[in-house]
């Protein structure tokens, strides 16, 4: 402990933020003075212990925050103290700066509690049995070696430096055999890097919409940390870029490595879209076809100047393609165009010409694959009135049509892809797509989580529609199709 204390102010500090008596008194007797927000941080953490309780507690945010000494604190001083025999896995990309780290905190926060710590097996020992476990990686492949080991708790500093698919695999890996305790697992980071779109998915989304069940998020700045030297807080206010927003603000909102780094939501994103303010020449849409994963469908309206204007969107999974025919139908009622075949009784009746009419879907190539009948899913949607063609599925080339549209507007260079602000799917996407570090021409593929957050289907639809150019030769040509 750093400071002077008054143990009865403490203790109704921790009361406060949600902590129970005997986890302070295990901070008091580890001589830990935790800060309002890790207090909140440990609250969490023995919100696991309750049956239907949460299995993961993210925290972080702006750089400073305090975020590593609270992991070890909770880990060392509360989780190990209270149940002999606990197995804990701390995770940290960088072997070298995790053990010199662990080593600067392990001598700060275990002072008082009797251990051994073995350096060259990274492995510290409590005398009720309890262990920290510390490893590292270079590269995320060298995960895979301690993959199928039982840990009781899975603490991952900056977890924003793994990918959704590796976290997915550090999970099989949280399992218990002891009656008394419940799994769970701590991610502290920084918003940015590979990880940054599931984290934010996973943990600070459900805490912003206030729909947090299996999760809970803590977030903190470096204003939360009192014991951190008043010369870092200038340093913080000198970044600039994402990396003020990110490092300084602890904003999520944004994302460093994205693939789209030209999107500028006060520029590309529309709160209103009146169509009779416009030249509109076309409506087309992009469809991503799932079953598990989402099916997005985005329509968009073309102008004279070869703009494009998202205009709306259709998200759902678990979907038989009839019932997603009756919602694309009745989201292009709303925007009052008609998705109907020509020849069809619909388009006898209205007659629609091509500002009026939905022109075509774009879709992968799913949809055209012939299952055991004979037939593919672009015919079923035939059948229900809509007309479905083949993509260019080409990714790199479809990303990059995305990149020139979005243009470069901090350097002049105008738009020609706007998104309106109902498109919710496209724009949780989109902004944080991530290069693909194999293949950095590509965006790196991501899939939605178990509460159907995330994923890249939005993208890909929109990659589908902006790739896929046919064309336009009239609404009299259209009767021969």
């Amino acid at each position: 402990m750093s400071e002077p204390f008054d143990p009865l102010q403490y203790a109704a500090a921790g009361r406060a933020a949600g902590c129970p008596a005997d986890q302070m008194e295990n901070f008091i007797r580890a001589g830990q003075l935790l800060q309002p927000r890790q207090l909140a941080a440990s609250a969490a953490a023995r919100l696991c212990d309750q049956p239907a309780g949460p299995t993961a507690i993210g925290y972080g945010g702006a750089r400073g925050g305090g975020k590593s000494h609270w992991l070890v604190a909770q880990l060392g001083a509360d989780d190990c103290q209270r149940i002999p025999g606990l197995t804990c896995l701390l995770l940290r990309q960088s072997g070298k700066s995790n053990l010199e780290n662990f080593e600067n905190l392990r001598q700060r926060i275990f002072s008082t509690l009797r251990h051994t710590f073995n350096a060259s097996r990274g492995i510290l020992t409590f005398e009720n049995g309890s262990r920290i476990i510390v490893r590292h990686y270079q590269h995320e492949k060298e995960i895979d070696a301690f993959l199928g080991i039982e840990y009781d708790v899975i603490g991952i500093e900056e977890a924003t430096t793994l990918t959704a698919r590796k976290y997915q695999n550090i999970l099989t890996c949280l399992r218990t055999s002891k009656p008394n305790w419940r799994p769970r697992l701590y991610a502290t980071t920084n918003p940015g890097g590979v990880g940054h779109e599931w984290f934010r998915h996973t943990f600070v989304l459900p805490h912003e919409r206030g729909a947090e069940s299996a999760t809970r998020f803590i977030p903190a700045r470096v204003e939360h940390n009192r014991f951190i030297n008043p010369e870092y807080h200038a340093i913080l206010d000198q970044c600039t870029g994402w990396q003020r927003a990110a490092w300084r603000d602890g904003d999520w909102h944004i994302a460093s490595g994205q693939f789209f780094n030209t999107f500028r939501p006060d520029v590309h994103v529309l709160q209103d879209f009146d169509r009779h303010n416009y030249q509109i020449t076309e409506w087309v849409a992009g469809m991503d076809y799932g079953f598990t994963h989402f099916t997005v469908v985005l329509l968009a309206a073309r102008d004279d100047q070869d703009n494009l204007y998202i205009v709306d969107e259709h998200a759902e999974r678990n979907w038989i393609p009839q019932r997603h025919a009756q919602a694309i139908k009745a989201m292009c009622q709303r925007n009052q165009i008609f998705a109907c075949l020509p020849g069809s009784p619909e388009y006898r009746m209205h007659r629609p010409t091509a500002p009026w009419l939905l022109r075509q879907i774009s879709a992968g190539g799913d949809l055209f694959s012939t299952q055991f009948n004979g037939s593919n899913l672009a015919k079923q949607f035939a059948e229900f009135g809509l007309r479905i063609k083949l993509a260019n599925t080409h990714r790199v080339p479809g990303w990059a049509e995305i990149q020139s549209r979005l243009g470069d507007p901090a350097v002049g260079i105008k738009p020609t892809l706007f998104i309106h602000e109902r498109c919710k799917h496209l724009l949780d996407c989109l902004p944080f797509l991530q290069h693909d570090p194999d293949h950095p021409a590509d965006v790196l593929k991501t899939n939605v989580n178990e509460e159907g957050l995330g994923g890249d289907d939005a993208a890909d639809a929109l990659r589908y529609l902006v790739a896929t150019r046919i064309p336009w030769c009239g609404v009299k040509k259209l009767h021969g199709f």
